[in-house]
């Protein structure tokens, strides 16, 4: 076993084995515990070699987020839009449960990684092809927030918020890689002071994702839905 991680220590040095082994090692001793210094012990390097990798603590956290986000299942081929949606966002909600840090670092982060956008871009675009009209699409993202990414915030919480027009400014040359994201920021005209989003009504938002899951509880209600008869289906 000694050898063994002697020969791993021994690796080349690459960026994916820095990403990797951060993740690892804040799984392992918590993300305020991590540090450059301590990265380098574990991976048998002198602390100046990980910055040939990664500039700084921002960019080894952003390629933390990325290789987390990566653990993401793909959309599955065939699937309708709700079942596509609904598999991406539960398999995000396993890559974020496994490492208990992860939702806090990407509530840090101060703009997504184009790692990010794109699984922002597929969600975005199961919804547009399903059918969906950009100003649904548009509510629909406000309804869902930091759910897309597998995690709630809490009513109170003053982290960054995770809405998609008001965080992901794609720029130009970068506009035919994420054209959903493009879309929707394109689409939609944002107030400054807006708490949800440049231009978005506050208080318009809030009522539209409680009405919509309200009109979501009525008809589990009408259906006869319980937790051990999802279907509500009559049973002799």
């Amino acid at each position: 076993m000694a050898q063994q991680t002697e020969a791993v220590r021994r690796a080349p040095l690459s960026r994916d084995r820095v990403l990797r082994a951060a993740v690892a090692l804040a799984d392992e001793i918590g993300i305020e515990a991590l540090s450059m210094r301590k990265l380098a012990q574990e991976l048998g390097v002198v602390p100046m070699a990980l910055y040939k990798h990664v500039a700084n603590k921002d960019q080894l956290l952003d390629g933390m987020v990325d290789v987390v986000v990566g653990e993401i299942d793909p959309p599955a081929p065939g699937s309708d839009w709700k079942s596509a949606v609904r598999q991406r966002i539960l398999s995000a909600r396993r890559a974020l449960l496994a490492h208990s840090w992860a939702a806090q670092v990407v509530q840090s982060r101060a703009r997504p990684t184009p790692t990010v956008l794109a699984y922002m871009d597929s969600v975005i675009g199961m919804f547009r092809t399903g059918g969906f009209s950009v100003d649904l699409t548009h509510h629909v993202m406000h309804a869902l927030g930091s759910r897309m990414l597998g995690f709630t915030q809490e009513l109170f919480d003053a982290s960054p918020s995770l809405d998609p027009e008001a965080q992901a400014v794609v720029v130009p040359a970068d506009a035919g890689k994420f054209p959903y994201v493009t879309e929707l920021a394109m689409a939609v005209t944002h107030d400054e002071e807006s708490v949800v989003g440049q231009g978005c009504d506050d208080q318009f938002e809030f009522e539209f994702a409680l009405d919509l899951l309200l009109d979501g509880f009525e008809r589990l209600h009408q259906q006869g839905w319980t937790s051990t008869n999802p279907s509500g289906e009559k049973t002799a």
